[in-house]
């Protein structure tokens, strides 16, 4: 409640004119909280279950979740602009609800198997593949081009919101019952979000414009020459393939930051990742009050990123590392709330699918090779190296996107494939 009275009049302006996306935001902040639950469970069944390797047993983790993203990710973006975006949505939350039960059922019924648990975790991934370009894209009609920075703010502070509870509510049900109920109230959390989009005024939809039924082959290229065109999307592309590979993995530093450089249990892990989870709200809903995506924001918050995980990177205090990772979690949605406005406002109607499935690949589709190799680093050298090199690899990534963006122009211009240009440069 404090943090909606010091709100600013713009910060809720999505959620006041649209009652499509309240729908879809309340909707969406039950599943997401469940989403958490889950996510926080299956870090935790794999850190018992290989007790000797952990840091190698959730990179493998990490490569089922998003291994999809690898292999599908290009596609999934054709897909979005060939099909209605509701629908598919509609689609993947039932998939990825079905496959939750099936975890809770395999969990709580007998003696869970390490094999199980990836498995399942590689099915539900390839919901998600399709889900997040299609749900992004749906966000865009929903409010329409003038509330989407706002939209995209408040759909960061939902997820961060339940980035607060979800694990918090995680560490105290794994302590006291057991995974599985983590399982089990993530599926039945996909309910909400699922009455959310039947329950849509489909004829307040705002439409997409020059829309076709590309092909995978010829979209696909199409969506990689609009990206290799536009300055604003091939910058942020870039500096999320290293971001995300190496940076974010979060969901294999923090249980390791709890079970080993900080010899806690999963309370602890789930206090550490709540503390993220209230800087990210924080940083989400200070970007919903800013009109316009803006250069000098996504380079704060990326720079400030990258400084607290070397801040974090040596610390063994719970208390310190809980406080630093509510800035880190602060500057972190800054920087990807900013950068996902600004890609999807550089992007006409006809393409935008395909941009937000390079977009998604850029931040999954790699993440598998980045898992292993953040694992890898935990097992050798701890906590301490892993959030070294992310910070490190920040800053190196946000100086190269600063003298990418100041670079002056190319006087020639190439010739469009689609019509309709779309100014690419943001706010300065």
């Amino acid at each position: 409640m404090t943090l909606l009275k010091l709100a600013s009049a713009r910060t809720f302006v999505s959620l006041k004119r649209h009652h499509n996306y309240r729908l879809f935001f309340f909707g969406q902040l039950t599943s997401v909280a469940g989403t958490w639950m889950q996510n926080i469970a299956l870090a935790w069944v794999v850190v018992q279950l290989e007790p000797h390797s952990r840091g190698l047993a959730l990179g493998v983790l990490a490569i089922c979740r998003f291994g999809p993203f690898t292999l599908l990710g290009l596609a999934a973006g054709v897909v979005t602009d060939r099909f209605d975006n509701r629908r598919t949505v509609i689609v993947t939350q039932s998939v990825q609800m079905f496959f939750s039960a099936v975890l809770a059922v395999v969990t709580l019924v007998g003696h869970v198997q390490l094999w199980q648990i990836y498995l399942i975790a590689a099915l539900s991934g390839v919901a998600l593949v399709f889900d997040a370009p299609a749900r992004q894209n749906l966000t865009f009609q929903l409010v329409g081009r003038d509330e989407l920075p706002n939209a995209v703010a408040l759909n960061s502070s939902l997820f961060n919101t339940a980035r607060i509870f979800g694990p918090a509510l995680a560490g105290i049900l794994i302590a006291a019952f057991g995974a599985g109920w983590c399982f089990a109230i993530n599926a039945a959390s996909f309910l909400a979000v699922l009455g959310s989009l039947l329950a849509m005024r489909v004829s307040e939809l705002f439409p997409l414009a020059d829309r076709g039924r590309p092909t995978l082959w010829r979209g696909t290229r199409e969506g990689f020459r609009y990206a290799r065109r536009n300055r604003t999307v091939w910058v942020i592309l870039l500096m999320m393939v290293i971001f995300s590979s190496i940076c974010f993995n979060f969901n294999i530093l923090l249980p390791l930051l709890a079970k080993d450089t900080l010899t806690a249990g999963p309370r602890t892990f789930g206090i550490i990742s709540a503390c993220f989870g209230a800087g990210a709200l924080i940083g989400a809903l200070s970007a919903a009050a800013i009109a316009r995506a803006r250069w000098r924001v996504m380079f704060i918050g990326a720079a400030g990123f990258g400084i607290t995980e070397l801040l974090i990177a040596p610390v063994h205090s719970t208390a310190l590392a809980g406080a630093l990772l509510f800035v880190c979690g602060v500057f972190f949605t800054s920087y990807t709330a900013t950068s996902n406005t600004a890609i999807q406002l550089a992007s006409p109607d006809y393409i935008r699918g395909r941009v937000l499935g390079l977009y998604y690949y850029a931040w999954n589709g790699l993440a598998p090779l980045g898992a292993i190799l953040v694992g890898w680093m935990c097992d050798r050298g701890g906590t301490e190296l892993a959030f070294g090199v992310g910070g490190v690899s920040a800053l190196a990534m946000t100086a190269l996107g600063a003298v990418a963006v100041t670079r002056p122009r190319r006087t020639a211009q190439p010739p469009r494939v689609q019509p309709k240009p779309v100014v690419e440069h943001l706010a300065a």
